[in-house]
């Protein structure tokens, strides 16, 4: 179980491929952890070195005392890159791995080669919705989020096709520490990044879910539309795309990434 300990926190990492391909950092959804990207790690593996890593609050990561910020969570990416001696990298997240990946491209740009952000966003209102889920995560633990995983993150056909993977995926919510999830939760509710989105430079693919509920495609062309020269691909699927659609998201991807 490899484990770098930054500044402020112990964080749980894996990095395999060879040591002279580019390297490619993923990061994970709220409520999951870097296992959420197996579908695409045989086919990623040909091409790149992969770091995936578990935010800070989810996995195996540390639960450090919140609430958390999402400059604060891109700033353990930065951490983790130096601290594997890492300068530059391919950077692709997804739902709050997005927005991580858009503060790492206005903050950090000269670390990023290029970026994908899939179903994500720029903002997530209203704050009182995330309040509500705090404070319902607080008082009940993860069961209810878990709960509501299948109408939220998967298209009703995919349930009903592969209700082995939905379980999956339910499962991940309910071993999500309750006390990381709420800390993950605010950094997602203060941020505001739609402003700032002009300020990225790096070469940029956005990847949308055309049933999305979570991040609805309007989120996706939001941010294509104000990131210079940013590509835009919406797929048949709801918010974990790389799930519902595997094989043409991560075609998708090394395609964009090795252009």
């Amino acid at each position: 179980m490899p484990m770098l300990q930054t500044a402020s926190a112990k964080l749980h990492y894996q990095l395999e491929g060879r040591e002279d391909a580019p390297v490619l950092v993923l990061s994970n959804s709220l409520g999951t952890h870097l296992g959420m990207w197996a579908p695409q790690m045989p086919q990623l593996l040909r091409h790149f070195r992969v770091l995936r890593h578990d935010t800070r609050g989810h996995g195996q990561s540390e639960v450090t005392p919140g609430p958390y910020s999402i400059a604060q969570l891109a700033d353990d990416v930065v951490a983790l890159l130096d601290g594997l001696g890492i300068g530059r990298a391919h950077f692709c997240g997804l739902s709050m791995g997005g927005m991580i990946g858009l503060q790492l491209g206005l903050r950090h740009g000269s670390r990023i080669e290029r970026l994908v952000l899939c179903n994500t966003a720029a903002r997530i209102p209203p704050p009182e919705a995330w309040n509500a889920r705090i404070d319902k995560v607080r008082a009940e633990g993860m069961a209810p989020v878990a709960a509501a995983v299948a109408g939220r993150w998967f298209t009703e056909g995919f349930v009903n096709r592969e209700p082995a993977r939905v379980d999956e995926a339910r499962r991940m919510l309910l071993h999500t520490a309750p006390e990381g999830y709420v800390a993950n939760c605010a950094a997602v509710r203060d941020m505001d990044q739609r402003e700032q989105l002009a300020g990225i430079a790096a070469p940029t693919l956005v990847i949308a879910g055309s049933q999305d509920l979570a991040t609805p495609p309007q989120d996706g062309q939001f941010l294509a539309q104000r990131i210079a020269g940013a590509r835009y691909l919406e797929l048949d699927a709801a918010h974990l795309s790389n799930w519902e659609q595997p094989e043409r998201f991560t075609a998708a991807v090394v395609e964009f990434l090795t252009a």
